[in-house]
């Protein structure tokens, strides 16, 4: 049977010097998981205007379902300038407020969550008060819930984190994120393995899996530790690629594949990704099998 994910959080449009490209990360991850055969769908809002109106008609050309994108009639769709550095790594101008700030709650939300195999949720969208709340609702229905972290500053508090964490079956850091958060909590540990146990001591998670860019990943699942150590490629652009990543990971995993295989599959994912400009590149599954040397 199809598992189903639900992802909850921001879709907007990132803005590029010179283009703009569909985006956000509950966007990204729903719209590979979609591409990779998993039912996915997207909680969300986007303002009553052209470019709300356009989000929502790629997403549901790109197999994702809809029904669960509210629409507000203040607010207008999210955009976020991105900037490149000459190594194509991003940074980010979010602006605020926009509509998928003011996500509500509604019957269509709280059974799409209950009736989904897992969730996927990030910190951001817990900036404002009105989705931060929604989504604390939505998570008691939830079966298994996934946080990718993806910290953005100034939009974050230590207190946030932790209360995200501590709700959490599964956690998705960087290593930048992992060493911050550690120290957040007064870990006493240096080492990337020793703040994962920590952070699952701490946070009673049994699945942690910690990214390192180019030098790929490290996935703790059920006490035992799984690696990647990445795969050499030219960066277009890192964009997406850490969405598609933990996209590739979650579909392995919940389809009941290997862990070593979840990790090698969504670390050459990502690679392919960071390969191409943009979040949302079509990825097909013989290119990632062809890069992987299966």
């Amino acid at each position: 049977m199809t598992k189903k994910i639900i992802c909850f959080g921001e879709v907007l449009f990132d803005v590029f010097p010179t283009h703009r490209k569909i985006g956000g990360a509950p966007l990204n991850v729903a719209l590979r998981m979609a591409s990779l055969g998993i039912n996915a769908q997207i909680i969300s809002r986007v303002g009553n205007d052209e470019i709300g109106k356009e989000l929502i008609r790629f997403i549901e050309e790109n197999g994702v379902a809809t029904d669960t994108i509210q629409v507000d009639e203040n607010l207008s769709t999210g955009e976020v300038i991105v900037q490149l550095n000459d190594k194509g790594s991003a940074s980010y101008t979010i602006n605020y407020p926009v509509a998928w700030d003011k996500i509500e709650v509604t019957s269509i939300a709280e059974n799409a969550v209950a009736n989904a195999d897992a969730m996927v949720f990030g910190s951001l969208v817990c900036r404002d008060f009105v989705s931060h709340q929604t989504l604390l609702s939505l998570m008691n229905l939830a079966k298994y819930k996934i946080f990718d972290v993806n910290l953005r500053a100034p939009f974050y508090t230590k207190e946030l984190l932790i209360e995200l964490m501590n709700k959490a079956d599964f956690i998705k850091f960087n290593d930048d994120e992992l060493y911050e958060i550690s120290e957040y909590m007064n870990s006493p540990y240096n080492s990337l393995e020793q703040n994962i146990h920590f952070i699952a001591e701490q946070t009673n998670t049994k699945h942690i899996c910690v990214t390192k860019g180019s030098h790929g990943a490290v996935l703790y699942y059920n006490d035992t530790m799984y690696y990647n150590s990445g795969y050499k490629i030219e960066v277009a652009d890192t964009v997406g690629a850490g969405d598609s990543f933990l996209a590739g990971l979650l579909t392995q995993l919940l389809t009941g594949n290997d862990a070593q295989f979840a990790i090698n599959y969504a670390c050459a994912l990502g690679a392919l990704v960071a390969q191409k400009e943009g979040a949302n590149p079509k990825i097909e599954a013989a290119a990632i099998a062809d890069f992987m040397k299966i």
